[in-house]
């Protein structure tokens, strides 16, 4: 899977009030190629009391599909389709496709690795 934790992404598609949302990830549920996004599929859980814990009212993000996102670029702010390309035959580094730049996992800039 090509997205990672923390990774900025836009929603594509789902719910109309969760569209062209741009948010990070919290979790990747790689097994069963999910996501959970920050403020994303927002549901509503009603928690029944027991024991000593009182009843409540919980918000929670509940997973989407990784296909409904694409990861922003960080060069130019758009969304973006990637890739992987080996440096050096040691270390492998995302390629955004639209800015053909190169983002080293470290997070930072490629810049010796720009690829037209």
């Amino acid at each position: 899977m090509k997205i990672r934790t923390w990774d900025k992404v836009q929603v594509m598609s789902g719910k109309r009030k969760d569209r062209e949302k741009v948010s990070t990830v919290l979790k990747v549920i790689s097994d069963k190629n999910k996501i959970i996004v920050k403020d994303v599929n927002v549901v509503t859980r009603h928690l029944k009391k027991y024991g000593t814990n009182p009843g409540q009212i919980i918000k929670m993000e509940k997973a989407i599909d990784a296909s409904n996102v694409m990861l922003i670029c960080p060069f130019t702010e758009k969304p973006t389709r990637v890739g992987f390309v080996k440096v050096e035959e040691k270390w492998k580094t995302k390629k955004f496709r639209f800015s053909k730049k190169a983002l080293s996992e470290k997070w930072g800039e490629a810049s010796k690795y720009i690829i037209k």
